[in-house]
């Protein structure tokens, strides 16, 4: 009786209102419901913990089933989510440079720590302290359906559902023996994916339970920017340097002999390059230069270093997982059910070789290493600099006492080499997740359900960082006089070149020169859960058809994060560790919170002329946070069907979301954010007036130094991060709206016709976040805001030295918002002995997608735009599936298209014209699957049939994350036509 109950709810839970790419399920209507058996009458749905007759949702749901999730042939969940249109692609494996090694989900484009991720509704355990979810653990071969829910869904799930829920439903009374096999690769043969899992299942004796056992490997290989043209060399986003040399085909234009050397190029690279850039700190362009391979130093700039073949497109990565489910009835109403978790991931990120990166040095000129004519080069520009005022107790250390600047003497310069010899940089992110799910259910008062359910996750991630530069042995490395020993008296110190190009530093040189770090990170969530629901038959509305049903609910839960890095990373203002962007400093905190919350569902007509159905849906859920003290968040919703074959749904919700570990504990340190220029650089210089001039020298600049200094490097500037102790940031509040009807009309040429439209509009206020670099920059030189101004710290007037930054702590922002409309329909056609026809779709329009930090700063509007503020948001996307079906054979088209978008205006001015803008892209993906016998399924696919090349906009168009290869790689198709292959045994 029991596994009746609970099986048949669980695979009819999505029986109305949802939208699959793969199938629209409709309501069950009047005539349905009478038909079917009791136990299947009482149901729950995704985004409620009721249980009721013909349960409808009064919120947009979007189901992708298991026939979509077999025409995928993609064993990761992330890659199948994010061609979606309600989704925007966060972190996964096209996500290289600012990856955190996981595949993250971020719905309407809010954030993913604003997208709850469940399982089998629950809660799924974070892998970091941002309380974000890595997908890359659910076990895909178990996977039954996935539910997006739209709009807060706060009163049902708690914090962090505020752009809506995605909750994995696994298979959990599965019988029987499957092994899914899965290959794929691209056109170009690179870029394998393998995939092998099997699962098995089985009742117990007498039906008194169910056991699942499912075993997954995936591996993921390796594909380098420097595989594809487009990714071969840097393209300049704002001058669009060497665009029409990709565009003919023509490989790197290579740096004059003078300064050759591995990817040393004329344009288009880091000016982190080899050989070696000199500059005095806060001299501006006096005495500044670059070395030549000989050793000499000229004024003139000859080389920068591409570093783009070094990074992925497809980051590598390896997995293991195993998961058990088990359910026992200990009586016919009462049962108790348990799941384990276990995943080991290891994935791979790289970018090109580290470097000093304008680190600040105390040099010697008496350093025998330096050339003679470079020596004289820098005692010359020294003295112009001592003549014009730059030069003073500061960046001079006067060793002799003599007032001139001599071979004694030390200077404070920055050196700009790329340490090519120590190989490319290296992070490597070895993760383990557990999670354990126990409890009871059962029935109680003949038809009232309880289930009580005690949970724990655990996340541990230990990070090696390998080939980055040891500034601190660097520095102690340039201090010699004698070029054999150093003057700090280490006898393993090794005197270092940095004084020329490449292979002026040997093998010993980088022994010393390089370092490794670790670092290691904890994540623990507890969660107890009890409700109770049921119907309250003595609360029914006359004429209404069935009662008022009820849910009834306590969960307290303890989330705690744990960062811990080794010294080498904690060194302030910037690690040991050249070209890590900053320092780290360990982070640990939590919080516990107590919450109470009820849901009810009340049917108000049925059966009337104008109203076969009207219910209403209701929810409250209070939560008292040792963290941010207490909230309140609230659900009302309308279901109305005028008629049978027509649902009107509206809901409006209050949501939450409370600070996360990261959030409220993390220590202030260094670090790096995209900048588009630096208005008081020599970038700049021909644009700075007197009025500019005054805001640039009340930040910490000279005179001399304002139009000199040098500008953002690679697109980022060095920031200073972390929480604000004396203003730590509350919780935010969200307002969510969403209203839509369900259209199921019975027609006699088309089978199982329904068709949904919604609206949902979702408002955010409080927003937790900092305010970007560029709006820091921009208020500041742009609007004279003197609390920006006072943000902004320069050392030697410039904001790429280390200790220099951009004040950005973490606070409570104004609003961010997304509003749209979104439309799904589903229906087959039946062609008597050709088969079936069957045809859906999904389609999203945003209305508004935009964000503002304060009432000071401008309003960001990313609906159709891109940028280093806006990830691509299409204004309009789709995703349509036509499939054949005819007897054992099954062939399925997809269709993703996603709408053209825009630079953002404020960017596109100082960009070049052609990348100013991206065309519509429209891809193809063929799917064809067949019953080779009873037991077997072979299965064949090809993504980006017609091999879409991805747009080009240069490698600063957008932020760091997302603009990589001079495109946007986990936007578009990047790796070209992809074959996919499979074979699934069944018994």
């Amino acid at each position: 009786m029991l596994k009746n109950k609970i099986s048949l709810a669980v695979k009819h839970a999505f029986s109305a209102g949802v939208v699959s790419t793969a199938l629209i399920y409709a309501p069950i209507s009047a005539a349905e419901e009478t038909k079917v058996d009791k136990d299947l009458e009482v149901i729950s749905i995704t985004g409620s913990r009721i249980r009721q007759p013909g349960a409808v949702s009064a919120s947009p749901i979007i189901s992708i089933g298991e026939k979509e999730l077999g025409f995928q042939q993609e064993p990761e969940v992330e890659q199948i989510l994010r061609s979606l249109p309600a989704t925007v692609p966060g972190d996964g494996s096209n996500a290289n440079n600012g990856s955190a090694g996981a595949s993250t989900i971020n719905l309407r484009g809010l954030g993913a720590e604003r997208s709850l991720v469940l399982m089998n509704g629950r809660r799924m355990i974070p892998f970091n302290y941002d309380g974000e979810v890595d997908t890359s653990v659910i076990p895909s071969a178990l996977i039954e359906r996935i539910d997006l829910v739209t709009g807060g869904a706060s009163a049902v799930y708690g914090s962090d559902a505020i752009a809506g829920a995605v909750n994995i439903v696994l298979k959990d009374d599965f019988q029987g023996v499957v092994f899914d096999a899965k290959h794929s690769e691209t056109g170009e043969g690179d870029g394998d994916k393998d995939s092998f899992s099997l699962t098995l299942g089985s009742n117990l004796a007498d039906d008194k339970g169910n056991v699942v056992l499912s075993l997954g490997w995936m591996k993921r290989d390796q594909i380098l920017l420097g595989d594809r043209p487009l990714g071969l060399l840097g393209i300049e986003t704002g001058s669009g340097a060497n665009y029409q040399e990709f565009l003919n085909g023509e490989p790197p234009v290579p740096a004059p002999d003078a300064c050759s050397g591995p990817n040393s190029v004329e344009s288009g690279g880091s000016t982190t390059a080899f050989p070696t850039r000199f500059a005095i700190v806060g001299a501006g362009d006096t005495g500044s230069g670059q070395f030549r391979n000989d050793g000499t130093l000229a004024a003139t700039d000859c080389s920068v270093f591409n570093f783009n073949p070094y990074n992925f497109y497809q980051t590598p990565s390896e997995r293991y997982s195993a998961t058990a489910l088990g359910s026992y009835n200990i009586t016919d109403d009462h049962q108790v059910y348990s799941s384990v978790n276990f995943t080991s991931t290891s994935v791979d990120t790289q970018v090109a070789p580290s470097g000093t990166f304008g680190a600040v040095f105390n040099l010697p000129l008496a350093n025998p290493l330096i050339g003679d004519q470079a020596r004289q080069f820098m005692l010359d520009g020294a003295a112009q600099a001592l003549a014009a005022g730059t030069l003073d107790g500061t960046n001079w250390q006067d060793v002799n006492g003599n007032g001139v600047v001599d071979e004694a003497d030390y200077l404070s310069v920055q050196l700009r080499r790329r340490t090519l010899e120590l190989g490319a940089r290296t992070e490597r992110f070895d993760s383990t997740q557990f999670q354990l799910v126990t409890g009871m259910t059962g029935y109680f008062l003949d038809d009232w359900q309880y289930d009580v359910s005690y949970q724990y996750g655990e996340s541990n991630r230990t990070t090696v960082r390998g080939g980055y530069t040891n500034l601190t042995n660097i520095q102690n490395a340039l201090d010699t006089t004698d070029g054999v020993t150093c003057k700090n008296g280490d006898a393993s110190c090794v005197p270092i070149n940095l004084f020329g190009g490449f292979g002026t530093i040997t093998e010993e040189m980088s022994g010393y020169a390089q370092a490794i770090a670790l670092q290691q990170q904890k994540y623990s969530q507890e969660i107890f859960t009890a409700t109770v629901n049921g119907s309250l038959d003595f609360i029914e509305i006359p004429g209404a058809g069935a009662p008022l049903a009820m849910s009834f609910g306590y969960e307290k839960r303890k989330e705690k994060g744990l960062f811990e890095p080794d010294e080498c990373l904690k060194l302030a203002p910037a690690s040991c560790q050249g070209g890590a962007g900053g320092n780290l400093q360990p982070i640990s905190g939590g919080f516990s919170v107590d919450e109470l919350f009820m849901e009810g569902y009340l049917p108000i007509l049925d059966g009337l002329p104008g109203a076969e159905t009207l219910d209403v849906e209701f929810g409250f859920r209070w939560a008292d946070y040792d963290s941010v003290g207490s909230n309140e968040t609230w659900k009302l919703g309308l279901n109305w069907r005028p008629v049978s074959d027509v649902l009107v749904r509206v809901m409006q919700q209050q949501a939450t979301r409370a600070p996360n570990v990261g959030e409220i504990a993390s220590p202030v340190v260094t670090g790096l954010d995209n900048a588009r220029q630096d208005p008081c650089s020599k970038a700049n210089k021909d644009d700075i007036d007197d009025a500019l001039k005054q805001l640039c020298m009340s930040t910490g600049m000279s005179e001399a130094q304002v139009g000199s200094v040098q500008n953002v490097i690679s697109g980022q500037v060095q920031v200073i991060s972390g929480t604000d102790p004396l203003n730590a940031p509350g919780a935010e509040e969200a307002s969510t709206f969403t209203a839509g009807i369900v259209w199921t009309p019975e027609l006699d040429t088309l089978e199982n016709f329904t068709i949904t439209l919604d609206y949902y509009d979702i408002d955010i206020d409080d927003v937790i976040g900092e305010f970007s670099a560029q709006e820091i920059l921009d208020a500041c030189y742009e609007r004279a805001d003197t609390a920006s101004c006072n943000k902004i710290n320069r050392v030697g007037g410039a904001l790429t030295i280390a200790g220099a930054g951009i004040e950005q702590f973490t606070v409570n922002k104004k609003n961010q918002r997304a509003e749209g409309i979104e439309l799904g329909f589903n229906f087959s056609v039946m062609m008597e002995e050709m088969g079936e026809l069957q045809f859906s779709g999904n389609v999203n329009k945003y209305l508004t997608q935009e964000s503002q930090s304060g009432d000071l700063t401008p309003v960001i509007d990313c609906k159709g735009k891109f940028s280093t503020s806006c990830d691509p948001v299409s204004e309009l996307r789709w995703v349509q599936r036509t499939s054949w079906v005819w007897e054992d054979l099954t062939m399925s088209l997809q269709w993703r298209h996603i709408d053209g978008v825009d630079m953002e205006l404020s960017q596109a001015a100082n960009s070049f014209e052609k990348f100013r803008s991206i065309e519509s892209y429209d891809y193809f993906d063929l799917f064809a699957s067949y019953h080779a016998t009873e037991n077997i399924i072979v299965n064949f696919g090809i993504d980006n049939i017609l091999e879409k090349e991805p747009p080009v906009v240069g490698g600063e168009a957008g932020s760091t994350r997302a603009n990589s290869g001079n495109t946007f790689p986990s936007n578009y198709d990047v790796l070209g036509r992809k074959f996919k292959m499979g074979i699934k045994v069944q018994f």
